[in-house]
């Protein structure tokens, strides 16, 4: 079967084939069937779609296939149906609660990335996860995999250290701070990041407000080995492509199977050639992992990992019970990262999570004496050179490094929410403050977000304010208003709690 091609400007969210209804009944394609498009040596695989959008002769390609693969208007094409991927044994092996050998764990990412597999196989693949789990053979196996089929980046500047927090926490612009310390004491910091998936900002939509973000691997490598040190949205890049087609489905199902969660993070720093490797996982209410001992569980697991990559991993198990730092949201958290590293001074939770962690990397680098990382970092911080290598940071990628805190625009239209009686602050959930922060519009409008005006242990006066939402537009800001009236996510309380009379 033959067909010339037809550029639909469409996006599916998936890699869709466009068939007219006379050739699929007369080729015995139906809908949602696996279709292989060939074109010399090339083969695509996506998802038919019958639609009279195109012409009887016709196939109509979406531009989500255009982003990766080149075609021409009216380039001759072969269509034939692809039939049942071997994968999807594999699949329903593991269904079975089978443990997955690692040519068939290969297979199965292969397909994820060359979309022989559509979105209902992969969610079984990882609702299979979800169920049965995976022991560290088939971790490692798929880390590898996720990692190898996709590009890798090769940087000639050694030791390559590497910083990730698995999040959760409303505010974590820790990493703002901790990638110019650690490069201003000479060590080679490559960092990718993400965007929010539910959160009010990744560490990419922050940075993203000072400068550009989305780089090429080429960029990356020519900036790390100049400056040793970059921040950029791994979004961008080819690196373990699987895993962004897999965070798709996880986000719809609300799903983050364990082991799926640490081949996802560790496959890009594979990818990328780090070596040494610290893992942030903040532990407290309201965040993902909420108590120490499955903290200490999962830092065992990303250790052992590390081992069998060939990686040195260490695990900071930080305090998550409270938003860090005093703002949320991407211009915001910008705007304070910015002003911590041009005084060198900041909110207490900002400060000293970023020199705690930052020193546990010159430790690691060898740049820092077992037990003086925090001091050095400190030191490093509070002399300015830390601001300085974030000057060339934003410099190199494409920003203005003279940019300074007041000229960071932040959402105009505000509400502040005042103390409803005296006492102490004795807790701000983590999930309600997020959730305000994005029906304000953030991650998506820069803008917005909300500004912390107190902290738990805090002492507050009834009317006294307790944070400001801010906006983009009156709409958004009303909706966050609705929102934080009905979670009230700061909670304040006397020091008497209940008085008991006699019974």
């Amino acid at each position: 079967m033959r067909a010339k091609v037809r550029i639909l400007k469409v996006k599916t969210g998936g890699f869709t084939i466009f068939i007219n209804p006379k050739d699929a009944q007369e080729w015995k394609i139906h809908p949602n069937d696996l279709i292989r498009i060939e074109s010399g040596k090339r083969s695509v695989y996506g998802s038919a779609a019958i639609s009279d959008f195109v012409g009887v002769g016709e196939v109509g390609l979406s531009e989500d296939i255009l982003e990766s693969h080149q075609f021409s208007e009216g380039e001759v094409v072969a269509l034939s149906p692809a039939g049942t991927p071997e994968s999807v044994r594999y699949i329903k092996k593991k269904m079975r609660g089978e443990k997955l050998r690692k040519v068939e764990i290969e297979t199965i990412v292969k397909d994820i990335v060359d979309r022989k597999l559509r979105n209902t196989e992969i969610s079984a693949f990882v609702t299979a996860l979800e169920i049965n789990g995976l022991d560290m053979d088939e971790i490692a196996a798929l880390t590898i995999a996720m990692a190898e089929t996709g590009d890798m980046l090769d940087i000639d500047r050694k030791p390559i250290m590497d910083v990730h927090s698995i999040g959760g926490v409303p505010g974590n612009k820790t990493n703002v701070i901790v990638v110019p310390i650690v490069a201003a004491a000479g060590l080679t910091i490559p960092k990718t990041s993400s965007r929010a998936i539910t959160s009010a900002a990744g560490t990419a939509d922050v940075v993203e407000v000072l400068t550009n973000v989305t780089l090429s691997l080429d960029e990356i490598k020519r900036i790390v080995e100049k400056i040793g040190a970059c921040l950029v949205w791994g979004g961008a890049l080819n690196l373990a492509p699987a895993d962004d087609l897999t965070i798709h489905v996880e986000r719809r199902l609300s799903l983050d199977p364990r082991g799926l969660m640490l081949a996802s993070i560790m496959s890009k720093k594979y990818a990328i050639g780090s070596q040494y490797i610290l893992i942030d996982i903040p532990t407290g209410k309201g965040v993902k992992v909420e108590t120490m001992e499955e903290a200490r569980s999962l830092a065992k697991d990303f250790i052992e990992l590390g081992k069998r990559l060939g990686q040195y991993v260490e695990v900071a198990i930080t305090y998550g019970g409270q938003p860090i730092g005093h703002t949320i949201g991407p211009a915001l958290e910008a705007k304070e990262a910015l002003e911590t590293l041009m005084t060198g001074k900041g909110p207490g939770s900002l400060v000293e999570k970023a020199i705690g962690l930052a020193g546990i990397l010159l430790e690691m680098g060898g740049v820092a004496p077992k037990g003086m990382g925090r001091k050095v970092a400190r030191e490093i911080l509070e002399s300015g050179k830390a601001y300085q290598k974030m000057r060339e940071i934003i410099e190199e990628q494409g920003g203005n490094p003279d940019i300074k805190p007041e000229d960071i625009p932040i959402g105009d239209k505000t509400y502040t929410i005042h103390a409803q009686s005296s006492g102490y602050v004795t807790a701000i959930d983590n999930k309600a403050i997020t959730a305000i922060a994005r029906e304000a519009g953030a991650p998506e409008d820069k803008g917005a977000g909300i500004m912390l005006h107190v902290k738990v242990g805090e002492k507050v006066k009834e009317g006294d304010p307790l944070f400001t939402i801010h906006a983009e537009s009156e709409g958004k800001l009303d909706k966050a208003i609705v929102l934080a009236r009905r979670l009230e996510p700061i909670k304040i309380e006397g020091m008497v709690l209940q008085v008991v009379g006699n019974l």
